[in-house]
């Protein structure tokens, strides 16, 4: 980043439409690959798995049914990750729409436009994150 633009960010209350409306193609790319993966995960934990083994040893059948339960509960949690994650998006979507996007929830300054292409739903800049409690 040039240092014209980091003392610009400093200054200004708000991006401009256009760079608004960079930010809304970046997060609706994401929040479209964001619920396809989502629909991916959903499936992966609730369908029912026709090609069990039903027809081999008990013992592996044991074996095979606590790894598909493993395996649901962590898509399960996948997809709750993803859901919030979808969330987020949506949320900076009506950020951008009422021109409140990009604008740090601590400190009021403008957050990174790097950060923003990178993390499009934060909320908060790099300075006010490391402040944070941990």
């Amino acid at each position: 980043m040039k240092k014209e633009e980091i003392q610009d960010e400093n200054v200004r209350t708000r991006f401009s439409d256009e760079e608004l409306e960079e930010f809304r193609q970046i997060i609706l790319a994401k929040l479209e690959k964001a619920r396809k993966d989502l629909k991916m995960l959903t499936e992966a934990f609730a369908n029912s798995n026709d090609n069990d083994i039903s027809d081999t040893s008990p013992t592996f059948k044991v074996l095979e049914e606590g790894y598909q339960v493993n395996s649901k509960e962590e898509n399960s949690k996948l997809a709750a990750r993803q859901d919030k994650f979808i969330t987020a998006l949506e949320n900076a979507l009506v950020r951008i729409q009422n021109k409140t996007y990009g604008i740090c929830r601590v400190t009021g300054k403008l957050i990174s436009k790097e950060r923003l292409r990178i993390v499009p739903h934060a909320t908060l800049s790099i300075e006010a994150k490391l402040n944070q409690p941990k």
